[in-house]
């Protein structure tokens, strides 16, 4: 009974930390995508993605696995952002500043741009992709 008592926290906080972390996963994914894969999200408030689409394509006539990326400030400052997106089962990862360029390099509030990130020579889909979209504080 008394090894029962000492286990039965650790069972309650690891289903805690389960569901936590279960809630974590999809945080900032947009509410449509057309890629088949087991995708984790690490997405700040200060963002909204409005579309996140995959497609094997040509870059610079060579194979490649194309991601269109639609973002959108929903603050009400002008921001920068650093977009990540890691293949996992490929060992493969590829980022962007969003906006790329500018004067100042920034997406105006209530404002959207698409970018499209090519991963050169990948001729099949990715089954395990890691996202991660972060702000950069203009100073």
């Amino acid at each position: 009974m008394k090894r029962l008592k000492k286990i039965i926290p650790i069972l309650i906080l690891c289903l805690a930390m389960g569901i936590w972390l279960a809630g974590c996963a999809g945080k900032g994914a947009p509410e449509k995508t057309n890629c088949d894969a087991s995708i984790k999200w690490d997405v700040t408030d200060e963002v909204k993605l409005t579309q996140f689409d995959c497609a094997l394509g040509k870059h610079d006539n060579q194979p490649s696995l194309i991601f269109t990326v639609s973002l959108e400030n929903p603050t009400d400052k002008p921001l920068r952002y650093r977009l990540n997106i890691w293949l996992d089962d490929m060992d493969k990862a590829a980022g962007h500043y969003v906006p790329r360029k500018g004067k100042p390099p920034v997406i105006e509030p209530g404002k959207s741009t698409t970018v499209k990130i090519p991963f050169i020579k990948t001729d099949r889909l990715s089954k395990n992709i890691m996202v991660v979209v972060t702000t950069m504080h203009m100073e």
